[in-house]
């Protein structure tokens, strides 16, 4: 059971090992570039006004999600204790890992900032909530500087919610509800300027890699129960 938590905790070793991979840049062009679309998705196409037009709710609600991302490793261990089905966890941990350090290992290859350091002040969310001051409070102390893109946030909510909907065929609820989940954090992350939009692409792109991966271990495994 122990080897059930382990690779989860080695997870967050490996995003600070990302660290060392921190490089100069001052130019900031892919930044610069990404902004644009952003701007437009946020103020053009309203979005930011649609999320803060009922107040403190739903901006409330997206930084909770942001912030209950670093939990969605264990809670998935912990899902598939609960309907007892350890047998799984094998699988659906490789589909959840490939998808987190697949974004890990992109990383070096697009030295970033995120749009809340880069360009302060600038469109930034008009709605402060304790959940975004905490979230704040973590990316600050905790975060790596060596990239933004892609969203490992979005990768791994994701890759947890593929893993779910193709393995727990019998209780097909929790996949669905944890990728309506990963889209919110999806949705979080560019609304709270975390990261910028093509950011959250990038790591949904990533999961559906580790997606293909879930399908083909459950065809492999398919055809194993056949005797095939």
């Amino acid at each position: 059971m122990v080897r059930d938590w382990l690779p989860i905790a080695f997870t967050l070793v490996a995003y600070r090992e990302m660290n060392g991979f921190t490089t100069i840049h001052v130019e900031h062009a892919l930044e610069h570039s990404w902004i644009v679309f952003d701007r437009r998705l946020l103020h053009d196409a309203g979005l930011q006004h649609a999320i803060e037009s009922l107040g403190f709710a739903v901006p409330a609600f997206l930084e909770l999600c942001y912030l209950l991302v670093y939990g969605i490793g264990p809670a998935t261990v912990g899902i598939l204790y609960g309907y007892q089905r350890r047998d799984l966890i094998d699988r659906i941990l490789f589909v959840y890992l490939t998808g987190t350090l697949l974004a890990y290992a992109l990383f070096p290859y697009f030295p970033s900032d995120p749009p809340r350091t880069l360009f302060p002040g600038a469109d930034l969310p008009n709605i402060v909530t304790p959940l975004r001051r905490l979230n704040l409070a973590i990316v600050g102390s905790y975060g790596i500087h060596s990239s933004v893109f892609p969203s490992a946030h979005v990768s791994s909510a994701f890759s947890a919610g593929w893993a779910l909907l193709v393995f727990l065929r019998r209780h097909r609820w929790v996949g669905v509800v944890t990728v309506v989940y990963a889209g919110s954090v999806a949705l979080a992350t560019v609304y709270g300027r975390y990261h910028y939009a093509v950011d959250a692409l990038a790591g949904f792109m990533a999961s559906l890699i580790a997606l293909t991966v879930a399908l083909g271990l459950r065809a492999r495994g398919s055809t194993a129960d056949t005797g095939c």
